[in-house]
């Protein structure tokens, strides 16, 4: 039985990531990487597809957990009838010699009889390991994959199953180290769990210590940062859009998607947010994945790439696992990576600029990047997309993607303007920028509704219309602004939370969470700071007892929806938190 995704929690080293349930149960790790195959996929079936719980034998009436401190190092404490236990959950920091997930059972107080049971199912959940049972724990392969695990508990591995049952008292400690290899390198030897502890405790609290930015939600602003972090690949500098796949974005719909990837939309959103902390290695780590990763073609960019920067994103299904609450089918790859989308151009314009702006960069690469993009955009701007959304539909005339088109033109010509660029250029593509701006305004724009609309010849409304103020197409006191921002609040907010489309199937569709920000955004530009505000505490309050926001919020059942836990929504909330408090970057700005 599927369990609620506001029951996880996220440990992780930047290479991959795990999340562990309330219950003390692992249920999704891909390892090495993101976006390799899970060998823990119980997330979206059951145990027999792969999982790690380490939790008593007897249900605990009481479960409390936390992050130690500013870390991504869990604790969650159990309850029962006999005595209390502690479990410390973490992937070590930088480890030597292959990443590794250690758990660490603490007793507290009196006895309690714990169990383990480790099921590892490679190629999401389908394929059993060969284990050899060693008298220090486990050794297990499977193709490309070895796993190790080190315990002086008292194991038993048969069947495809390591298990152990053991009587936890207070004041004892039983560490549990599971280290990943390649199966055709040398196995990877012991990993000392306490000192790993420590290191890793200073690795988190070093990192999040450099933000000393002023907002009236430090705790929340950090804990965003610190699982945006722990999504963003210390050696590429790409971020991926979430751990996760298979969440679905409706209950038991078809509507789930594999978000394990670098989305180029999220370009500039991202790079505000890292400079907006304060973290600038970060944002020219994001800025020189982009540019690596969009390659020399612009007719072959692609909309999100691996977190590598490699491009293959083909789309299959996975029918043995039965999916999350019966959400089929189960989606690995996203086809969604080879559709038009217009506005990623403007979104890697952007994001050049804004860190041009910002100090951290003005090499000839990206400049030679900004000829070659804007001169495609100047080819294809009149066509048809998918949108922002990913319609899977027949491509329209976005609005917000024209928009963005204009957004290209617009930074390119801030950035090129003084780089000596011909007078003949600079003056086609400023009558460019007045052409693109004035066909949104024209067909963008109903006069009878007095809004803004999704898509040429729609009345439909849409969120994505709410960054029109903040990328400074129009300004905020425009009247045509002013009408759009207002139509939103009457049709798309819905119990304090933004949706992203009216026209949405049986009103089941979550709630996107990252729209609400851009809404207390916009309220806070007219000057409604209050307003924008108290949404911004409503965002807040949907964020799970460790501080985690899925894609969406589900109103009908009032839960965390879609993949989990998700960069846009942490990024939207840091960019939120800190503009509505002080001075910040603003992608409209320069």
């Amino acid at each position: 039985m599927s369990k609620p995704i506001e029951d996880y929690a996220l440990i992780g080293d930047g290479e991959t990531a795990a999340l562990v349930a309330r219950d003390g149960s692992i249920d999704w790790l891909c390892w090495p990487r993101f976006d390799d195959d899970a060998c823990f996929a119980a997330l979206l079936g059951g145990p027999e597809h792969g999982r790690w719980r380490l939790a008593p034998r007897d249900s605990a009436p009481r479960i409390t957990r936390r992050y130690q401190g500013d870390t991504l190092v869990l604790e969650t404490e159990f309850e029962t009838a006999t005595g209390t236990v502690r479990l410390t959950d973490f992937m070590p920091a930088e480890p030597e010699g292959g990443t590794a997930l250690v758990r660490i059972l603490t007793g507290l107080r009196g006895e309690v009889e714990m169990e383990c049971d480790l099921r590892l199912r490679f190629d999401y959940g389908s394929v059993p390991c060969w284990l050899t049972p060693r008298p220090d724990g486990m050794h297990a392969v499977a193709g490309p994959d070895q796993i190790i695990l080190r315990s002086p508990a008292p194991l038993e591995t048969a069947e495809g199953t390591t298990h152990g049952s053991f009587t936890l008292a207070a004041g004892e400690t039983i560490p549990f180290v599971l280290r990943y290899a390649r199966s055709y390198d040398p196995e990877p030897g012991p990993l000392d769990a306490e000192a790993a502890l420590d290191r890793t405790l200073a690795y988190w609290q070093g990192w999040i210590g450099q933000f000393d930015k002023p907002t009236e939600w430090p705790e929340a602003v950090r804990r965003s940062l610190l699982t945006l972090k722990a999504l963003s690949h210390p050696r590429t500098g790409g971020l991926i859009a979430a751990p996760t796949l298979g969440l679905p974005e409706k209950p038991g719909g078809g509507m789930n998607w594999d978000y394990r990837y670098c989305w180029v939309r999220d370009s500039t959103f991202t790079c505000c947010a890292l400079l907006n902390a304060g973290f600038r290695d970060e944002a020219r780590e994001w800025l020189q994945w982009l540019l690596r990763a969009i390659g020399g073609t612009p007719e072959k960019m692609r909309i999100m790439y691996r977190v590598d920067g490699s491009r293959r994103l083909e789309e299959w299904q996975a029918p043995w696992l039965p999916g999350y609450e019966g959400s089929r089918p189960v989606r690995i790859g996203n086809a969604a990576a080879s559709q038009i989308q217009l506005d990623v151009f403007g979104e890697i314009l952007d994001t050049v600029h804004l860190a041009r702006r910002s100090g951290i960069d003005g090499s000839e690469h990206g400049r030679r990047i900004g000829r070659t993009l804007i001169e495609f955009v100047e080819r294809i701007w009149r066509q048809p997309d998918q949108g922002l959304w990913e319609s899977r539909g027949e491509p329209q005339h976005h609005v917000y993607s024209k928009a963005m088109c204009w957004v290209a033109v617009d930074r390119f010509l801030k950035v090129h303007a003084d780089d000596g660029l011909e007078p003949e250029a600079l003056t086609r593509l400023a009558a460019l920028r007045d052409e693109i701006h004035a066909e949104v305004c024209r067909r963008g724009y109903d006069p009878e509704l007095g809004h803004f609309v999704q898509y040429y010849g729609a009345r439909a409304l849409d969120a994505s219309l709410l960054m029109l103020p903040l990328m400074g197409f129009l300004p905020v006191e425009d009247p045509r602004i002013a009408g759009t921002i207002a139509a939103i609040e009457r049709h798309l907010l819905d119990g304090g939370i933004v949706h992203r489309y009216a026209d949405r199937a049986d009103d089941q569709e979550g709630a996107f969470i990252a729209c609400s920000c851009w809404l207390a955004d916009c309220m806070a530009m007219q000057g409604r700071h209050e307003e924008a505000r108290m949404l911004f505490l409503h965002v807040l309050a949907l964020r799970n007892d460790v501080g985690l926001l899925a894609e969406e919020y589900h109103l009908p059942s009032r839960r965390l929806i879609g993949n989990f836990p998700q960069a846009l929504s942490h990024i939207a909330l840091v960019n939120t938190g800190l503009g509505l408090c002080g001075p910040v970057v603003r992608r409209a700005g320069g």
